[in-house]
């Protein structure tokens, strides 16, 4: 098996792919659109509870109530505190500083609220915050106009933190929210982009095949049991540990995710802005036409001309049961998504030739490496 060093060039010759070293404006009310598309028609009507007259009748109020907002604001100037509209009772109300405005909030249609600070004090205590030496026990801040106080987050029984961060800043309208949940990056785990391993102090590249529940499955080339896979270079940000390889007989492995900042998916990128949605995995036959995602060449399609193929890769390592097809692929591209249409197919092993004078290419089926450890393949 050969492998390449990240940067360096890989040469035609039959090798595993895989080790390539490697201020929202004011809305008119008459620019709602009566027709929505259906998803977001079916996910309001889920997250609000509505028919579609609901969702639409929603739509228009808050379109109205924008409109108004945007108004008050500038009749109001500096007395102007702030806004928040109702989803329930589609009622806009207006927070106002001095109690001379309230007869104006009445009289144009909102629920008018007295407040002490308002947006702009609330504003210049956020900025104050943002300059501030936060310990890592607080999770953020914001501006809570319903409250009139700028809100602080932070990690269960740790609200003395925030009361002295914000006596550093200077900051007095202050509520603390203690939670145990802590924000994060959602990173998702999605078919044919690239992930990074270690193999004797060296980096290595290769690429994701499809995301089961847990994590993802990849060839066993890209990294032996019990070795961490990265997002990054040189390792700043670890994705998981492979859980199970195989390599030489089978070329099989799978991840198991190890960080919550990443999200399998059922997803393969395309390389043209886009992801196809994995629907199964029923195996195509001989002939049938068939693509591949991979982090080096991107897209490439062909056909399968054999299944069942034994291949014998450099230093005497034989893999069978290989699928043989006319697509081509180069280093890092190991490991990535096979899809016979939507349906998963397998990952990429090996092969010969390069995409640029064309080439066979061999991938591990990838109902084999479900079965071995039991996997659940993520479909949509």
């Amino acid at each position: 098996m050969h492998r390449s060093p990240l940067g360096r060039a890989v040469g035609t010759a039959t090798l595993a792919f895989g080790l390539a070293l490697t201020a929202t404006g004011a809305v008119s009310a008459d620019s709602v659109p009566t027709d929505l598309p259906d998803e977001q028609m079916a996910a309001m009507q889920e997250a609000f509870g509505l028919s579609e007259a609901g969702v639409t009748d929603l739509l228009d109020a808050q379109a109205e109530a924008a409109e108004l907002e945007a108004e008050l604001r500038d009749e109001l100037g500096a007395d102007f505190g702030g806004a928040v509209f109702d989803t329930d009772t589609h009622e806009l109300t207006v927070q106002v500083t001095d109690a001379a405005a309230i007869g104006d909030v009445r009289r144009a249609g909102a629920e008018p609220d007295l407040v002490s600070h308002g947006e702009d004090v609330l504003g210049d205590a956020v900025a104050a915050l943002d300059t501030a030496d936060a310990p890592d026990t607080v999770h953020g801040w914001y501006a809570d106009p319903e409250l009139d106080s700028v809100v602080i987050e932070v990690d269960e029984g740790a609200a003395e933190d925030a009361e002295a961060l914000a006596a550093e800043a200077g900051v007095d309208a202050v509520t603390v929210q203690e939670s145990a949940d802590r924000p994060r990056t959602y990173t998702d785990i999605v078919g044919g982009n690239p992930y990074y391993f270690q193999d004797s102090g060296s980096w290595y590249v290769c690429s994701v095949g499809f995301g089961v529940v847990g994590g993802y499955v990849t060839a066993g080339h890209c990294g032996d049991e019990g070795s961490d896979t990265w997002n990054d270079v040189p390792g700043t940000q670890q994705i998981g540990t492979v859980a199970g390889s195989v390599f030489p007989r089978s070329d099989m492995a799978w991840v198991e995710i190890t960080n919550p900042d990443f999200t399998a998916t059922p997803l393969v990128n395309d390389y043209d802005g886009g992801a196809v949605t994995v629907t199964g995995s029923t195996e195509a036959p001989v002939g049938a036409a068939v693509c591949r995602s991979g982090r080096t060449t991107g897209w490439q399609c062909g056909v399968i001309e054999a299944k069942d193929q034994t291949v014998r890769y450099p230093r005497g390592q034989h893999v069978h049961g290989l699928t043989r097809t006319t697509a081509c692929a180069e280093g890092g591209d190991s490991g990535g998504s096979w899809l016979a249409g939507t349906e998963a197919q397998g990952v990429t092993s090996g092969g010969s030739g390069d995409c640029t004078s064309g080439g066979t290419t061999y991938f591990q089926p990838v109902n084999p490496i479900l079965e071995r450890w039991n996997l659940t393949l993520l479909t949509g």
